[in-house]
């Protein structure tokens, strides 16, 4: 069974981290917590998350900066970051945030729900990534030992299995687009191609072999 996505909640204070957490408790996913930019970076050299929900206002290291340095490290420029601040923050935050590379923003306080929905979709999206690579190791190994030039036979028993596991890991992405466009979430749109395109080239590598 696959380790259970992480997410990475940054903010300095206790009280907002414990709410995070209670929010994500229904999920399947593992909180990780950061009460600084710094302590983030660090969590971030050792641990793969689905998404970092990161708090604006901090001392020392605000979450522009922390975003700044996570999106130049070439491991972890690809993570979601959702930003979280309070509401009465400074107008032109909400630019400042997507311009960090952020594909959310909030403001407290914010709704349980929406969070929560956003956070399950991210989260769906970083498995199927998963699922996907691990069919296309899968594709490539079993090509590479059990299909050796002229077996027919072989080819005839490995190939309807991995048919099989392909359809499955199509059937999951549909699920996951209709997910992500009922939650309306322009920040989806990107991550949603990539994961199209690269399903598609899966599949049509593998068509190419029947």
């Amino acid at each position: 069974m696959p380790d259970r996505a992480k997410i990475l909640l940054v903010d300095d204070r206790e009280e907002n981290l414990i709410a995070l957490e209670a929010i994500l408790s229904s999920l399947d996913l593992i909180p990780v917590r950061a009460k600084s930019g710094e302590e983030a970076l660090k969590a971030l050299l050792g641990t793969e998350f689905a998404l970092i929900l990161l708090d604006v206002r901090m001392p020392g290291m605000d979450g522009f900066e922390t975003a700044a340095h996570i999106k130049r490290r070439e491991r972890t420029r690809n993570i979601p970051i959702i930003f979280l601040t309070v509401v009465d923050s400074a107008p032109d935050y909400a630019f400042r945030s997507y311009a960090a590379g952020a594909v959310d923003y909030l403001t407290k306080p914010f709704d349980p729900w929406v969070l929560r929905a956003k956070v399950a979709v991210f989260v769906e999206l970083y498995n199927m990534n998963r699922r996907l690579a691990e069919q296309a190791t899968l594709l490539r190994e079993r090509l590479a030992t059990e299909l050796p030039p002229g077996e027919a036979s072989d080819q005839a028993a490995v190939l309807p299995e991995l048919s099989r596991r392909l359809t499955a890991v199509e059937e999951e992405l549909g699920r996951v687009v209709e997910l992500a466009r009922k939650s309306g979430d322009p920040g989806l749109t990107g991550p949603m191609a990539d994961l199209s395109s690269r399903l598609d080239h899966l599949r049509a590598g593998f068509d190419a072999l029947t």
